[in-house]
């Protein structure tokens, strides 16, 4: 692939005197108020520890204390006493040395020190899970342009095929994106469809049970996309990018001060490729602004507008070729290129929000963050699964062919796969994280309340005829006129949903942390079945008898779950590069987790899970390199199966059991001046179905999920 990129990182003329010794992409501690009281002239050079807040300018007054800019730098030592009035009344001040080591920019290193994923700022090393951090630099070395392609550099991500583009994304062997444990900047981003990594400052994978943070789901973890937040730096950068298949992509990423506190950033994205004629075309676009002021003051307030469109193809797949034996069907030898789907089908999709927030700042270093979003998805696929046609009709059944009677001229038929969807969601959050001192000993504290409303529709469509194809004519270009189809609504959910949590990080000994954390969680849902489904009867040992699974038109299921999720750690931390932790996390799934109920789910109560972990983080005692490690043991302990013992298919028991257990590493930074890495690694060798009903379609105890 070809790579332009024209960078043009540019300064403001203000803040030249206070980062004339530093590059252009690194940060000045908020030493405001200290200049301002001391009436320094100078240059003071330094790190934050946030790879996207900016600081405030020298020369302001807003009260906004040092210590608060990072968590893995010292406070600066007090100032000397100034030196005694010359005659002329100037007074001479001694020179005053700030050190500190804080976090570089996402643009410039692999290695990350801290998250948000926990709530509040953190260091990783504080932290008593696995943390993952994919940071803005990796994602532009390795063109990353998507969630599903950064998720497959890290390590104990799995993808299951499923059509439609709807893999089944497993973190430590549980689902993660069809539970819904998908965020951005800490809120929820439910909807299925093609994140982009335009807009990322990084990508945060937590791993582990994490209900206690941020309420259902997250039995194997959380991913956490990273918006880019305005600076107090004027920057430009466009990345245009051109490869095979006809892939061009291109980015700009413009950051503009408009004040002494106050900066807007701007990040666009247009992507096309015709992945040679294959179905899979990209065609998308993206636009994200967001306006920032009081950047770095005791308040800060920020508006964000976010918009991505889809207008990508799909490729539906092929059926198997039938040999006689079940063991050996496979698909026939074809040239990749090949597209059997119809010109028509289409895989469009998107999101449109807007974000609030704002962030207060107290003087003894708390923060209370605040951010509401409204968002509005769309989903509309239209494809064609292709079958085998029925080669002799006087049989009952279809009679598809076998390697024998397979040849180009063996016809294909084109199903009718529609999945039209849209999804309006309002989220609202208060986060505080501070620190004191109390009955001898230092607090961490986060705790936060949360609020959620979700109303999810979907839509049915009449099918449409379309013409059959050939084996040997791919790429015929026949399709149908999707806008005569006939759309109606089928289902509509309406979710609910507020917690409350707290916790308490504690330093019980020099080298001992304690962490501990409650949430509680309600959640309701209200389900609405807007067309009719399954059939009103059935029939049982030769009767006929009413079915208890038939959904008749307009029958409304609701259902209200209230819950408890816990967090416990404990932290070793001898020396300043080395942290240890024993850690137990819950988690837990409720039936409206899919956004639908039936008869038997809208009565099953929530799935719950834990996990057990003890890991460690070591560093590099020059700070450039880190080293993450971990063993876990997670368990679902009484999963949603049906009920064997009945008759009845919507008859669920919380009897399933299955656990998953392994060993994850990560080595991220530079290990020497001429060598940066990047590494993530997974080894889960055991998976394992420990209990299960045993009724028709579940899963055999001892199998592998």
């Amino acid at each position: 692939m070809a790579r332009f990129q024209p960078h043009c990182p540019s300064l403001r003329p203000t803040a030249l005197a206070a980062v004339a010794a530093c590059s252009p992409w690194t940060r000045a501690l908020p030493l405001g108020a200290l200049a301002a009281g001391l009436g320094l002239i100078g240059s003071v050079c330094a790190q934050t520890a946030s790879p996207t807040a900016s600081p405030a300018p020298v020369a302001a007054a807003a009260p906004a204390p040092a210590a608060s800019a990072s968590a893995s730098a010292p406070a600066p030592a007090p100032a000397p006493a100034a030196a005694p009035a010359a005659a002329g009344g100037d007074t001479t001040l001694r020179k005053i040395t700030v050190k500190g080591r804080g976090e570089a920019a996402g643009k410039d290193t692999l290695k990350a020190e801290t998250t948000r994923i926990g709530k509040g700022r953190q260091e990783l090393r504080d932290v008593p899970q696995s943390v993952t951090v994919v940071t803005e630099k990796l994602i532009l070395d390795r063109h990353l342009d998507t969630m599903k392609d950064t998720l497959k550099n890290t390590g104990g991500v799995a993808f299951q095929a499923a059509e439609g583009g709807e893999e089944d994304i497993r973190l430590r062997g549980f689902s993660l994106q069809s539970s819904g444990d998908v965020f951005i900047d800490g809120m929820r981003d439910p909807a299925f469809y093609e994140r982009d990594s335009f807009n990322w400052d990084r990508l945060e994978l937590l791993r582990g049970s994490a209900s206690m943070l941020f309420g259902r789901g997250s039995t194997g973890g959380a991913a956490n996309q990273v918006s880019k937040q305005p600076q107090l730096v004027n920057r430009n950068q466009v990345d245009v990018t051109m490869g095979s298949h006809s892939y061009l992509r291109g980015v700009a990423d413009f950051n503009v001060v408009t004040g002494e506190d106050a900066a807007l950033r701007v990040a666009a994205m247009s992507n096309l490729a015709d992945n040679d004629g294959a179905g899979n075309t990209i065609d998308k676009e993206g636009l994200a602004a967001t306006y920032a002021w009081g950047i770095g003051t005791a308040n800060e307030f920020q508006v964000g507008l976010y918009h991505l469109k889809n207008r990508n193809g799909i490729n539906y797949g092929l059926p198997w070729l039938e040999s006689g034996s079940a063991t050996a069907n496979h698909l026939w030898t074809t040239d990749p290129k090949n597209y059997y789907g119809a010109a028509s089908d289409r895989n469009h999709g998107g999101v449109d929000y807007l974000s609030l927030l704002h962030v207060h700042r107290f003087r003894d270093g708390g923060e209370l963050r605040t951010q509401a979003r409204v968002s509005e998805y769309e989903r509309d696929l239209r494809a064609s699964a292709i079958r085998f046609a029925d080669t002799n009709p006087d049989l009952a059944g279809n009679q598809p062919p076998t390697n024998a009677t397979f040849s180009d001229a063996t016809v294909l038929t084109r199903g009718n796969n529609v999945k039209i969807q849209d999804m309006r969601t309002k989220y609202v959050q208060s986060d505080y994280s501070g620190k004191f001192d109390a009955l001898g000993m230092k607090h961490a504290v986060q705790s936060g309340v949360d609020a959620a409303h979700e109303s999810f529709n979907n839509y049915g469509a009449v099918a449409l005829a379309k013409a059959t194809t050939t084996v040997g004519t791919p790429g015929d270009g026949a399709g149908v006129d999707e806008s005569t189809r006939v759309i109606t609504k089928s289902r509509a959910f309406t979710a609910k949903g507020m917690g409350v949590y707290a916790q308490d990080l504690v330093q019980v000994a020099p080298m001992w942390k304690v962490l501990a954390g409650l949430r509680w969680d309600k959640f309701q849902g209200d389900y609405l079945a807007t067309v009719a489904s399954g059939n009103p009867t059935q029939t049982v040992n030769g009767q006929v008898v009413a079915n208890p699974c038939y959904v008749p038109a307009n029958t409304r299921f609701k259902r209200d779950d209230s819950l408890w999720s816990k967090r416990a750690g404990l932290l070793f931390q001898p020396t300043p590069y080395s942290s240890y932790h024993l850690s137990y996390a819950t988690s837990f799934n409720t039936s409206g987790d899919a956004y639908q109920y039936d008869p038997g789910t809208s009565r099953t109560a929530p799935e719950s899970s834990r996990n057990i972990e003890l890991g460690a983080k070591l560093d590099a005692a020059d700070g450039q390199a880190t080293m993450r490690v971990a063993l876990f043991h997670s368990t679902k302990y009484n999963e949603r199966n049906r009920d064997a013992d009945t008759v009845s298919g919507c008859n669920y028991v919380l009897s399933g059991e299955r656990h998953a257990a392994g060993v994850e590493l990560d080595l991220t930074g530079r290990i020497t001046p001429a060598w940066e890495v990047y590494g993530s690694l997974a080894w889960i060798p055991v998976a394992e179905v420990d209990s299960s009903s045993g009724a028709t379609g579940t899963e055999a105890v001892g199998s592998r999920p």
